[in-house]
């Protein structure tokens, strides 16, 4: 598959609403507010077209077109405003071509994420303590040890209302989903997974197919699992296959130098950058995982040591150190290390970076 490149970025707004179609009794029926964040994702060739800096200019052009809304009382913008009405009426107003995603996240725990063909993904995060081990894992392997996690997981759910439809209902609504992860809650928190049944080799990959096992058959909507083992690594799974992150972060000054004269990115910078490494692998069923974690960091390691406190513009084959340059740098020195490696997300700012994938993307990951 051919390579695919993205620009990304987010913006945070404050605002009212009220969602009037829910019943009385619904927390969101009566007014309430939230810190909101906004998020556009647009092809490289349809940004590069512009002749503007890609981050810099998509960042811009996103808190124009979110202004209106920043504290102020939504229902005057949008007659029912919920995630996904929010969504595409950013869709609408930001007046730019050939975007590819818009999202909005209404807490930490919730959000939705619009796709180009105006199709939506809700989700909803939950967390539950539990202690597992490996009992597969190599000898010496840390996770053959009894150990535990404050695990989290998103389920994410196909909605797709008619925002123009007058008659249009919740679909999917948040309270709906907490009552099918409850039950499964009970059992997990404050548990040794290893003594459930099916969770004999509790894994992120296997635990992610137990939970799908348990909830699809009565949330038909559910798209996709994603479980979080810890805040840097997690899998996702959707019923058919399976893809892993590991994600780290980095210090590094850089110059650009084919930059206009006046731009400031010529002058000696730095950025603390998060990246997010994405893989698909086939289960191995004795081990319960794809890819070991623990492998992807050791591998990525000697590419990792280059990156962190470096200056990225003296690195050797490095033409240009903006955010697509040290992209395609990464993917060249790891592809051969890591053929099951086919997506990078690199942020040089919170929310802010460009995606390089060439396979399947899999489910968005909220902040």
């Amino acid at each position: 598959m051919s390579d695919k490149l993205f620009y990304l970025a987010t913006v945070p707004f404050e605002s009212a609403c009220q969602i009037n179609i829910l019943p009385e009794s619904h927390s969101a029926a009566r007014l309430h507010g939230h810190s909101y964040s906004a998020s556009v994702r647009v092809p490289s060739p349809n940004i590069e077209k512009t002749g503007k800096e890609p981050l810099s200019f998509l960042k811009n052009h996103l808190q124009t077109t979110i202004a209106p809304l920043n504290y102020t009382l939504l229902n005057e913008h949008i007659d029912i405003p919920t995630d996904e009405n929010l969504a595409r009426w950013v869709h609408e107003k930001i007046n730019l071509s050939g975007i590819d995603r818009v999202a909005i996240q209404s807490t930490h725990d919730s959000g939705v994420d619009l796709d180009n063909s105006g199709h939506a993904h809700i989700w909803r995060r939950y967390r539950f303590e539990a202690a597992h081990q490996l009992p597969n894992a190599p000898e010496g392997h840390q996770c053959g040890r009894m150990h535990g996690h404050g695990f989290e997981l998103i389920l994410h759910a196909n909605q797709n209302l008619n925002n123009n439809n007058d008659e249009a209902d919740m679909g999917v609504d948040f309270e709906q989903m907490d009552s099918f992860w409850q039950p499964l809650h009970e059992q997990l928190d404050y548990s040794c997974m290893n003594d459930i049944v099916g969770l004999e080799n509790p894994t992120s990959e296997v635990l992610a197919n137990w939970i799908w096992q348990q909830i699809k058959p009565v949330f038909k909507q559910l798209s996709w699992v994603t479980v979080y083992e810890t805040h840097t690594s997690g899998c996702h799974y959707n019923g058919d296959h399976y893809r892993i992150w590991k994600e780290q972060r980095f210090e590094s000054a850089l110059r650009l130098t084919e930059v206009p004269e006046d731009d400031k990115r010529r002058r000696l910078h730095g950025h603390s950058y998060l990246i997010r490494l994405h893989l698909t692998d086939e289960l191995d069923e004795v081990m319960g995982w794809t890819v070991d974690y623990g492998d992807v960091k050791s591998l990525f390691k000697p590419i990792y040591e280059q990156l962190d406190h470096h200056q990225l513009d003296l690195l050797d084959g490095l033409d240009e150190a903006d955010v697509t340059g040290v992209l395609y740098w990464i993917k060249n020195k790891m592809s051969a290390v890591l053929p099951q490696l086919d997506r990078i997300d690199l942020f040089e700012t919170p929310g802010c970076g460009a995606v390089l994938c060439w396979g399947e993307e899999g489910p968005a990951l909220p902040d």
